[in-house]
């Protein structure tokens, strides 16, 4: 697992760099680690966020590791941004590397992507459990960070989606493996091709979303859905260790789907980067309409 975390040697090197777009914190009393992203200047998959969460993971990993370090068990990948959870790639980067044909560029910024969604699914290869909670809207590969966490919880307001065919593209950083995981082929697929933003409720409904929570109350639900699994700690990990056996998502394979998704990249037409230019301008809309302070740490 160390060795996947670091692979991407163009954005995570071994220069010890404080988080400029994650904040963390540890609640020692549920053994809790909490990470929340404010990407800037739009809340997507910045270099700069990319390169803290690939050094968070592999911090993480060396402490869980150390007889000395900190008991964690439950790790939360959440956001700072009021009423965004992560509204995906960074178009605007996507589109210049496409335009100048950079496809090993293109290509790093994807497998860091794949590094850790791939840590997130199998958490982290430790006895962990990755937790999502999504607090607004969750796009592309903002989405596609939720699915890999081993449960995701989602206020009733969140909205999420893949919006990716709407610029003739399709989320190639592990949406598919993990939608027909949890829906089957056929409905991940109908849900990639269809584009449109689906509420939280109806992806509860769909068994995508694992907790739905009121709003405002999303950090509660984190706290109760750990109470609840500490009540019965065996039965739930085992479970879990028996759906990794039964529905293993690997590296090869996310890395497989990622060089198609590069290949398919560069082929777009100047229509198509005239739509994620658009994309982009709406990014940055959403972003400049988020105020306000952001959900911290609820009351237990």
């Amino acid at each position: 697992m160390q060795n996947v975390l670091q692979s991407n040697l163009a954005l995570v090197d071994s220069t010890p760099l404080p988080h400029t777009q994650l904040n963390t914190y540890y609640d020692e009393r549920y053994q809790l680690m909490w990470s929340h992203m404010r990407g800037a200047p739009r809340p997507c998959f910045t270099q700069t966020l990319l390169q803290d969460l690939c050094r968070f993971r592999a911090e993480l990993t060396e402490e869980i590791d150390d007889p000395q370090g900190r008991d964690i068990r439950y790790l939360v990948l959440a956001s700072d941004t009021p009423r965004v959870f992560n509204l995906g790639g960074d178009l605007e980067l996507f589109r210049r590397l496409v335009i100048t044909g950079q496809r090993e560029a293109l290509l790093d910024y994807a497998q860091a992507c794949v590094d850790l969604a791939y840590a997130n699914t199998t958490h982290l290869g430790r006895d962990l459990t990755t937790i999502a909670l999504v607090q607004g809207d969750a796009l592309g590969g903002g989405f596609e960070a939720a699915l890999s966490s081993n449960v995701m919880i989602a206020e009733r307001s969140a909205k999420m989606g893949l919006p990716e065919i709407l610029f003739n593209l399709f989320p190639g950083m592990g949406a598919y493996s993990f939608l027909s995981r949890r829906l089957g082929g056929p409905q991940a697929e109908k849900m990639i091709l269809s584009g449109r933003l689906y509420s939280a409720e109806e992806l509860y409904e769909m068994g995508v979303v694992d907790v739905l929570a009121e709003e405002g109350q999303g950090e509660m639900a984190v706290y109760d859905y750990i109470k609840r699994e500490n009540k019965s700690p065996n039965g739930y990990r085992a479970l879990r260790a028996a759906k990794d056996c039964v529905h293993p998502v690997t590296y090869d394979e996310l890395m497989d789907i990622t060089e198609i998704w590069v290949d398919a990249a560069l082929r777009l037409r100047p229509k198509d980067l005239r739509m994620m230019e658009r994309l982009v301008s709406r990014q940055s809309a959403i972003s400049h309409g988020s105020k306000g302070p952001a959900p911290r740490q609820a009351t237990r």
